[in-house]
């Protein structure tokens, strides 16, 4: 028999052997089954390494629909162990043909794929072997952050190729837009604004011009926190209304572009928090004030800090694109929203520094002008929607999300 691949959880007793197509489930189910693995052993000296033969058995043949880490058996069922590992032991094996992990794969058609989180969403979809299309205005920036070298097979399609991208997609996520921790003019606001909502409103075009048969079934679409305001008392989650800010105003309006989508399309509405993650995103402003000022609160300390993870907001995307059950306005933020200052404090700790001295107002005012108010002024978020569809958080404490990204 040729080689089979197995697929292997580390949390769970379960295997996964994934075989080409023209073998038929009878095939398999006179060949692959399940088995006590360590009931009988034999072992062979390689060069390499100690190598477990185990002997199959009994069978049991069901279905599968996900996969992780693999390895390779051919009749014998071949893993290696250390001798300490040795135990007897039931696993199950599914059995499951290439057409299955076909039907599995998506193509993803992605704006602002090159910002901070579009770029870690592309690396996750492409090492998952979906297709990725980059939906992008500057082909030579994304070719810069996407070189076909290490993302073979990636669509790189400028602004007139967007439609050809998204007709056959399976779904498409949109998070283009100008980033807002940045000095705020008159003009600056109006481009956070249209870069926004002239994107979001061309892709829905673009969606909603294609036929049945090639629509995408899904559209994830960003929006932010800033949709409710801001305070220091109140708690928002994804019932609550809208705010009165100007931030308030363009997170209205970007969700009201994305809510014209075609009514067979299932809308994902993602109200992304404070996103923390290595080499850029809101750190990477704050970390230098933080540094010069001894490691202090920017400005009272008291404002309410509603973070995620970048690993967590790409995850929760990325179930948003596969899960039907994933639809309507889900606040993208960790369940655990700290205080300005509590989050400084496990900073300065995580940076070895101290945290006392606040960074003044005014040295935030000077840097970003009015865009000072998305750090000097905060809301208390929850993920309700997040949990109630049993979306799992890796990071969701502040403390441990901070020592993962800085050491």
């Amino acid at each position: 028999m040729e080689n089979w691949k197995l697929w292997c959880g580390s949390k769970s007793n379960t295997l996964l052997l994934v075989t080409r197509s023209r073998y038929s489930i009878q095939t398999i189910q006179s060949s692959i089954l399940s088995f006590q693995p360590f009931a009988t052993r034999k072992t062979r000296k390689t060069s390499q390494e100690s190598t477990l033969f185990l002997e199959l058995a009994t069978m049991e043949v069901c279905r599968a629909t996900a996969f992780s880490w693999t390895h390779t058996i051919s009749t014998s069922l071949h893993v290696s162990l250390p001798p300490s590992k040795w135990e007897t032991k039931r696993l199950t094996v599914w059995c499951a043909s290439d057409q299955t992990q076909k039907a599995n794969q998506m193509t993803v058609s992605v704006t602002g794929a090159t910002g901070f989180i579009g770029r870690r969403l592309v690396q996750r979809l492409h090492a998952d072997n979906h297709s990725v299309h980059v939906l992008t205005r500057s082909r030579s920036k994304a070719e810069l952050i996407f070189p076909v070298k290490d993302f073979p097979g990636i669509v790189i399609a400028e602004e007139p190729e967007w439609k050809d991208s998204i007709r056959g997609s399976t779904g498409v996520v949109n998070l283009a837009g100008l980033p807002i921790s940045t000095r705020w003019t008159s003009e600056i606001k109006k481009e956070i604004k249209q870069s926004r909502i002239i994107v979001t409103s061309k892709v829905i075009d673009l969606i909603n011009d294609l036929p049945d048969a090639v629509r995408p079934s899904v559209l994830v679409s960003a929006t932010a926190v800033g949709y409710y305001g801001t305070s220091e008392t109140r708690v928002f989650d994804e019932q609550s209304p809208s705010g009165n800010d100007y931030l308030a105003e363009v997170c209205r309006e970007w969700e009201g572009t994305a809510l014209k989508v075609n009514k067979d399309v299932r809308l994902a509405l993602i109200r992304i928090g404070v996103v923390l993650g290595k080499d850029g995103g809101a750190l990477a402003k704050m970390i230098p004030l933080f540094m010069v000022f001894a490691g202090g609160p920017l400005g009272s300390g008291k404002q309410w800090f509603s973070w995620i993870h970048l690993d967590d907001i790409v995850n929760l995307i990325y179930e948003a694109l596969s899960n039907p059950s994933y639809k309507g306005v889900i606040n993208g933020t960790a369940p655990n929203p700290v205080r300005f200052t509590e989050m400084c404090q496990h900073l300065g700790n995580v940076l070895g520094r101290p945290s006392w001295l606040p960074v003044p107002d005014f040295a935030l005012k000077a840097v970003l002008g009015e865009g000072a108010s998305v750090v000097l002024d905060g809301q208390k978020v929850l993920p309700l929607k997040a949990k109630e569809l049993g979306f799992s958080f890796k990071y969701s404490y502040i403390k441990d999300a901070l020592k993962a990204i800085m050491t």
